[in-house]
């Protein structure tokens, strides 16, 4: 499967010092905004989201149909793809993207050791 972009979603509590901890470490900021309660902070090709109050826990993040600078692949498997072929296989999804619709839509899966995983596609 093309999963597309890989990004780590932190949830933060206070995203001014989380983002001048991540600026020490050479991240620079790649996308969002300060007054919209979240960041996406860009080192190389290694992307960490910054999201205060936005959800409770941290969150693995694939963007299909994106490539690592947020640009649109031409040849990319649809989240709903991955959505029938992760139901093929027994994966239990806690949310699902609308099989009838296009475009961009998301779903989520648990992982066996509780961690949450989005696919987030924006295209």
């Amino acid at each position: 499967m093309k999963l597309g972009a890989f990004s780590v979603s932190l949830a933060v509590k206070d995203l001014k010092v989380s983002k001048a901890f991540y600026e020490n470490l050479g991240f620079t900021q790649f996308a969002g905004e300060m007054e919209r309660n979240y960041l996406i902070m860009k080192n190389e090709h290694t992307i960490i989201g910054l999201f205060e109050g936005m959800f409770e826990g941290n969150i693995l993040t694939f963007n299909p149909g994106w490539n690592q600078n947020a640009e649109p692949l031409d040849d990319f498997d649809d989240v709903r793809d991955i959505q029938k072929h992760l139901k093929s296989t027994a994966i239990k999804l806690e949310r699902e993207a609308d099989e009838n619709s296009t475009g961009p839509s998301s779903c989520v899966i648990t992982d066996p050791d509780g961690n949450v995983i989005m696919f987030d596609q924006h295209v």
